[in-house]
């Protein structure tokens, strides 16, 4: 019953979280750093946007071999479902109009994107490929999260802007909001094993 659970939760925060992103790229006010690097990729690599994100997850996740982390089927399912439900979800989401819709659009987005992060991390079943990146780094190296999560998000923020992905308010908007929506996210849809029963 536990597992059923978890993977219920797992599926619709990946799902959520790749129509999040479709809500941002269709706001066009700035993306955030990996998404910046996938947008600025998808052409050169003649792929769609969704089946950039889940290339650029997979070779993420080959880095993992050399720092030891270890994927679940949370990471497996995180680098097939959400780029897919990203192009799913641009087939449906019209384009805004007038920049009033297309600020509400971000915001909506920004704020659904930490949900599902809470309930997809929640689930408790394997990091997403950048964020096992990041914790395998800290683990190896002993510098603390701030630092090896900004390093990686300005370099992949650089190189993404250098091949022309879009950086504007909303880049700056998601970066200063996402980790308080998680933070308080989290709690919410974190799910714990329940203790074993008390001997009669």
């Amino acid at each position: 019953m536990m597992i059923r659970r978890r993977l219920f939760q797992l599926s619709w925060g990946l799902v959520l979280y790749g129509f999040a992103m479709a809500l941002l790229l269709r706001a066009n006010l700035g993306l955030d750093p990996w998404d910046v690097l996938h947008q600025g990729l998808a052409p050169r690599l003649g792929l769609s946007f969704g089946m950039t994100v889940n290339l650029i997850g997979s070779v993420v996740l080959l880095l993992w071999w050399p720092l030891r982390q270890r994927p679940g089927i949370g990471t497996v399912c995180n680098i097939v479902v959400i780029g897919t439900a990203v192009d799913l979800s641009l087939m449906i989401l019209p384009t805004p109009a007038g920049y009033a819709m297309r600020a509400a659009w971000l915001i909506a987005g920004i704020l659904l994107n930490g949900i599902a992060g809470g309930a997809y991390i929640g689930a408790g079943l394997g990091p997403g490929p950048r964020d096992g990146l990041m914790t395998g780094f800290c683990r190896r190296t002993g510098w603390s999260v701030k630092r090896v999560r900004t390093g990686i998000e300005i370099a992949v923020l650089g190189i993404g802007w250098l091949l022309g992905g879009t950086v504007g308010i909303g880049t700056v908007l998601y970066a200063v909001s996402i980790g308080w929506i998680v933070h308080h996210s989290l709690p919410f849809f974190t799910i714990r094993d329940r203790p074993p029963a008390a001997p009669a």
